[in-house]
């Protein structure tokens, strides 16, 4: 299979330390990226041959991932990447809400550290140009990990990690990636720019509509696109 494939490429991150939490942040990683989708069945076999790391190691990283909501294991069938639900996907703005408009809220004096800002809006730009959709869909999560990222809390980059995951997979079930992520980037570049300006509340502000807006959208479409699969 071709993402098995891929995923043999990522052998060498492991290194001479093979740990579950590193087959883990691969895994995440892949998930994140539509490698493996919502409702697909993950092989240990297949799996811990392409890394090259144990049963037991896998099982350990698959725990990992259960516990972050991103995997759930099903009696007799095996583990398999979480299909997110309509009130999940709420829970995950209500959680976004309430670390990045806190994050923005509590930024000491200006100026602020938005390179990582400017590359992610600079990075939409260019996928937009090149009609790449799921790019900019990326482009659009690493702007608001580079947000979260300006609190300098390691506990809070964490958290978010998998939140930002979660929040892929109800993505990869969208069936119209351009219409979901391309109203967003000019909003982001004004959130940049209020932040360039120093203007911490107005950035807040804008997020804050940012992302009410994004959730009933999302809601939307991912509720209809769940009602017509079931």
């Amino acid at each position: 299979m071709a993402e098995l494939n891929g995923l043999a490429d990522d052998r060498a991150l492991l290194g001479r330390t093979s740990t579950a939490e590193r087959v883990s942040d691969i895994l995440r990683s892949r998930i994140a990226e539509g490698y493996f989708p919502p409702g697909a069945r993950l092989s240990e076999d297949s799996i811990g041959s392409a890394l090259g790391v144990s049963r037991n190691t896998l099982r350990e990283a698959f725990r990992l991932l259960t516990h972050e909501r991103l995997l759930v294991h099903q009696l007799n069938r095996g583990v398999f990447v979480r299909v997110l639900t309509v009130e999940d996907v709420e829970d995950i703005y209500r959680t976004r809400g309430l670390v990045e408009c806190a994050v923005v809220r509590g930024l000491g004096e200006p100026p602020y550290a938005v390179d990582g800002l400017a590359e992610a809006v600079a990075d939409g730009r260019r996928s937009t140009h090149e009609s790449d959709w799921k790019g900019l869909g990326t482009a659009n999560i690493h702007f608001h990990r580079e947000l979260v990222a300006l609190a300098g809390s390691a506990r809070t980059d964490e958290l978010m990690r998998s939140v930002f995951a979660e929040l892929r997979l109800a993505f990869h079930l969208v069936d119209d990636p351009k219409r979901l992520h391309e109203p967003y980037l000019a909003r982001n570049g004004q959130i940049l720019q209020a932040l360039q300006n120093g203007d911490r509340e107005e950035a807040e502000n804008l997020l804050a509509v940012y992302l009410d807006d994004s959730r009933r959208r999302v809601t939307e479409v991912y509720g209809h696109r769940v009602a017509e699969d079931g």
